[in-house]
């Protein structure tokens, strides 16, 4: 008996075992049929053949790895939310992968490409902030936080144009104190975008249009000392200037009475 168990087991262990190889051999093709279409173009059926690769041999080191490129088959062909999906899914089932800070970033991107239009859905936009924040926190010495951070510029700049777009609706509307509160957000929130000199010389305007001139003259000064060359600030001094004009008005304005002069010979 003893040794009818033993033959019995040790028939079992090898029956297992090429099972596993039969099992591994598919997912091998699986994962190739997968990459092979991807290369043709059908990102779909790709995704599929990844997926399934995955399922046939789970335990597998190539498991992760079709996990992670069902979902950049569906990123590189613009489908996102199904990337968002199997990215969100990875994370959760290979939560101790060496690829795991690459999925993030693959994550942040699908935020990020979904941006269409920032004045209307803030959505994807302050997802993508936080999911590049998350990777420059944990994985700061990383090329991916090297991009991170250059993403994050950009959507600060994204988020002061939001904000300029609407102040300047409230300023075409007359709702002073509205637009004044959103140009103060942008040049104290985002003062390392764009749009800051352009919202410290509004802030200089509305305030002196509203009698604050105290008010208006401390953003002109600001103005002034961050940006003196900057054509918004040459607005800004007009303002409590009204005779003041720039050199390219006065050589605009030469040149216009020299025309007048050479006409009375002609």
């Amino acid at each position: 008996m003893a040794f009818f168990f033993l033959t019995s087991c040790a028939k079992k262990e090898k029956t297992s075992l090429i099972l596993e190889e039969d099992a591994e051999q598919q997912m091998i093709r699986a994962f190739k049929e997968g990459y092979d279409e991807f290369e043709a173009g059908d990102a779909l059926y790709a995704a599929k053949k990844f997926n399934e690769a995955e399922l046939l041999f789970p335990q597998s080191s190539w498991a992760p790895k079709a996990a992670l490129m069902a979902a950049y088959v569906y990123y590189a062909q613009d489908y996102y939310f199904d990337a968002e999906f199997e990215l969100e899914r990875f994370i959760k089932t290979y939560p101790k992968n060496p690829d795991l800070k690459y999925a993030h970033f693959l994550l942040a991107m699908c935020y990020y490409e979904k941006i269409v239009d920032e004045k209307k859905d803030l959505g994807p936009l302050l997802k993508a902030q936080e999911k590049f924040n998350f990777i420059i926190k944990n994985y700061p010495n990383s090329d991916y936080a090297l991009d991170a951070g250059y993403k994050l510029d950009l959507i600060q700049d994204y988020l002061a144009s939001k904000e300029m777009y609407i102040a300047s609706h409230y300023m075409k509307k007359k709702k002073w104190i509205a637009s004044i509160n959103r140009y103060k957000t942008v040049v104290e929130q985002y003062d390392k975008t764009i749009y800051v000199e352009e919202a410290l010389h509004r802030l200089v305007e509305l305030y002196f249009t509203i009698g604050l001139e105290k008010e208006s003259q401390k953003y002109a000064s600001l103005l002034g000392y961050n940006y003196q060359s900057s054509k918004w600030y040459e607005k800004s001094y007009k303002v409590f200037n009204q005779k003041y004009k720039s050199k390219l008005e006065i050589k605009k304005e030469k040149k216009g009475i020299l025309k007048k002069f050479k006409k009375l010979f002609d």
